[in-house]
């Protein structure tokens, strides 16, 4: 069986590995993308099961990530998971409830948090 490819953008290189080291010791493959204009690129690209996304990055902030997927027909159903540091309660809701983002992690998180997020996600989408 293929594994299922998970594009992480973020601009943190330490959190992208850390992602990696999660999920690729459960059998996915991660590519990582530094910054929102990679990570579109890098989406196109690969052509992934699964998106994790960085709100916060100084070329392109998530928001504007998320809108440019969900607008292009060939990503527009693309399961995208939030990773972010904004734990305000109302970016959380703007996320689920307005944005419909398929889930949303606040950082620091649980491995296990990040796991069970990633297969509860992909499930929905199979």
């Amino acid at each position: 069986m293929t594994p299922i490819r998970v594009v992480c953008i973020e601009d943190e290189a330490e959190m992208i590995d850390l992602v990696s080291m999660i999920l690729s010791r459960e059998g996915y493959e991660v590519v990582g993308a530094s910054g929102g204009l990679q990570g579109l690129q890098v989406v196109e690209d690969v052509q992934p099961g699964l998106v994790l996304l960085d709100l916060m990055m100084p070329d392109l902030d998530g928001w504007e990530v998320y809108q440019r997927l969900k607008s292009n027909p060939k990503t527009s159903d693309l399961p995208i998971i939030v990773l972010t540091a904004r734990a305000q309660s109302i970016d959380k809701i703007l996320g689920l409830h307005i944005a419909k983002v398929d889930d949303y992690i606040t950082k620091p998180f649980a491995p296990a948090e990040l796991l069970a997020s990633v297969q509860r996600v992909l499930s929905k989408h199979q």
